[in-house]
């Protein structure tokens, strides 16, 4: 198997968030083709050349990048970044907000009974154990898969939410940008 050239461009707080998003966009792009698709997914890994690429003599990173590539010091399955813009993160002391949901009135909590198969797949909750027990062994019979019957308070009629956290963005804060290349197994 061979090896071709590859530049790719993304942006994120990190390289390597943008790095691994990189290698899920070609996968899902272009599939897994054992290790052979021709993309940035093919790579081991990344080196950072940023600190390199500052201190040479090339002002564009196309032309540093093509000279990388015709000095023939990258093999096949390497790959290489260069930061063209600098992260700039959150600089702000809170970084979330919280929204308080208040439901008006007074809370009930009920007793039911929740079915699931292999305690991962919900299936039904039911007031009472015997629904419970129906709905399960019904399950059971028809699917072959084991049943699972819990116990939970729950409130009826009622926003089980009671507050909302979202992040907080600063008015400076901004993703990197980086240029990833190298040789890709094909």
């Amino acid at each position: 198997m061979g090896a071709c050239q590859f530049k790719e461009r993304g942006t994120g707080k990190t390289a390597q968030e943008v790095y691994r998003k990189l290698c899920e966009i070609a996968e899902e792009e272009y599939g897994h083709q054992e290790g052979y698709n021709g993309t940035i997914s093919t790579t081991s890994g990344f080196r950072d050349e940023t600190e390199a690429y500052n201190k040479s003599k090339f002002k564009d990173v196309s032309a540093y990048i093509y000279n990388r590539f015709d000095s023939h010091v990258m093999n096949k399955r390497d790959c290489s970044a260069i930061c063209v813009r600098q992260p700039v993160p959150n600089k702000n002391k809170t970084k979330s907000q919280v929204e308080h949901i208040v439901t008006p009135g007074t809370k009930k909590w009920i007793l039911k009974y929740f079915v699931y198969s292999g305690y991962d797949t919900f299936i039904g909750a039911y007031l009472t154990k015997g629904e419970a027990v129906t709905k399960a062994r019904a399950h059971t019979e028809k699917t072959i898969e084991s049943t699972y019957i819990t116990m939970e308070k729950v409130l009826d009629k009622a926003n089980k939410t009671v507050a909302k956290i979202t992040y907080k963005k600063s008015t400076t804060e901004r993703d990197g940008e980086w240029v990833f290349f190298g040789y890709a197994a094909e």
